[in-house]
């Protein structure tokens, strides 16, 4: 470390001397110039004198703005050799640059559009499933893929930007419609942030426009009934034990957490019984901005965690109150941006939305 400051220094002393010495002589030569030109000026009674020191001035100065970038550029910073990290903070700065990198690659992910693959020597569907982050029927089912064909290199497949189905609408299609084709809630198609609606009220779809519709399936009536069977949730309890959450209501999972929709909705009929996850104090309750959520109960539970229930048809408690865990709050609705009648239930750990499905009991 010291050698290497005291190199530094030779170095800052080097470049030191050799501006020095040419600025000062630069700047000599220029004032004899100056001194000569001025004498000559006052021989001639000194018309000029003014105007032309004015001028050197300002000539100076604009030398000044000129240079002062470039010699600044000139000198490495003064920290840049004492902060130079050992081997094992550069192999932290490796590792956190990796991670940011696997985070740039998650971020990528969330696109738009259906994109174009060339299959490349040893390539498999669901090697590529997995590389891009969905699921191998996805891409099979977008590319019209037989289940045990080979792939070929040189080969183009169409990848969508997630798990799901692409839907080209046709005439007499609706959201409505295009959910029950692929066996999923409506309101998954709404929420996802890039499709687009000719009337954002009523979700109005444009002949021939792209839908993607999330988690959808193809029509296999003996594969969606059991896929909702899997996802059907237990009826919600009334357990008083601290920091456990028990299921808000019955119904079925009609879409699940994603980062676009950070929360998971519960599908049941208009009406069904919505329960307080956990105990805690009521912070929101009703709808005050007339759109999103539509009827909205928040629950602080005192513990850095808070549970969101919104779409309701009915709320049944006030803003101030605290509720015990079980308690009914509200009745499941279709208020706000809804598609049909569900629950969106969120759970925030210190302001950040966490999978609900991580922490029901």
């Amino acid at each position: 470390m010291k050698l290497l400051w005291r190199d530094f220094r030779d170095f800052l002393k080097g470049w030191y001397r050799f501006l020095f010495v040419r600025l000062y002589f630069s700047l000599s030569h220029f004032e004899k110039a100056k001194s000569l030109v001025a004498e000559k000026l006052y021989e001639g009674r000194g018309k000029l004198t003014r105007p032309f020191v004015h001028s050197g001035m300002g000539g100076l100065a604009i030398l000044g703005v000129i240079l002062a970038p470039i010699l600044a550029n000139s000198f490495p910073s003064r920290n840049s050799f004492a902060q130079t990290p050992p081997s094992s903070a550069v192999l932290s700065s490796v590792t956190e640059a990796e991670e940011q990198t696997t985070t740039q690659v998650a971020d990528e992910r969330r696109r738009a559009e259906v994109i174009d693959y060339t299959v490349q020597s040893g390539d498999t569907i669901s090697g590529i499933a997995q590389k891009f982050g969905i699921s191998a029927d996805t891409i099979k089912w977008v590319n019209d893929i037989e289940a045990n064909l080979l792939l070929k290199p040189g080969q183009v497949l169409k990848i969508p930007p997630v798990t799901g189905v692409v839907h080209k609408v046709k005439r007499g299609d609706t959201v409505y419609s295009i959910a029950k084709q692929y066996s999923i809630d409506p309101q998954g198609i709404v929420d996802y942030p890039f499709n687009t609606f000719t009337n954002d009220e009523t979700f109005e779809l444009a002949v021939g426009q792209i839908l993607i519709v999330p988690d959808g399936a193809m029509p296999k009536p003996q594969e969606v009934s059991r896929q909702y069977l899997a996802q059907q949730t237990p009826n919600a309890g009334t357990v008083v034990a601290s920091g456990i959450f028990v299921w808000p209501t019955s119904g079925k999972i009609s879409q699940s957490f994603r980062w676009y929709h950070q929360a998971i909705d519960i599908a049941n009929s208009l009406g069904t019984l919505v329960l307080a996850a956990d105990a805690g104090k009521v912070t929101v309750a009703g709808w005050p901005d007339n759109v999103g959520y539509g009827n909205r109960i928040f629950l602080d539970h005192g513990n850095g965690f808070v549970t969101v229930y919104a779409h309701l048809l009915k709320v049944s408690v006030s803003v101030g109150q605290t509720v015990k865990r079980g308690d009914p709050i509200g009745s499941i609705g279709s208020t706000g941006r809804s598609t049909g009648p569900h629950l969106h239930f969120e759970i925030r750990v210190s302001g950040k939305a966490v999978d609900p499905l991580a922490y029901l009991k």
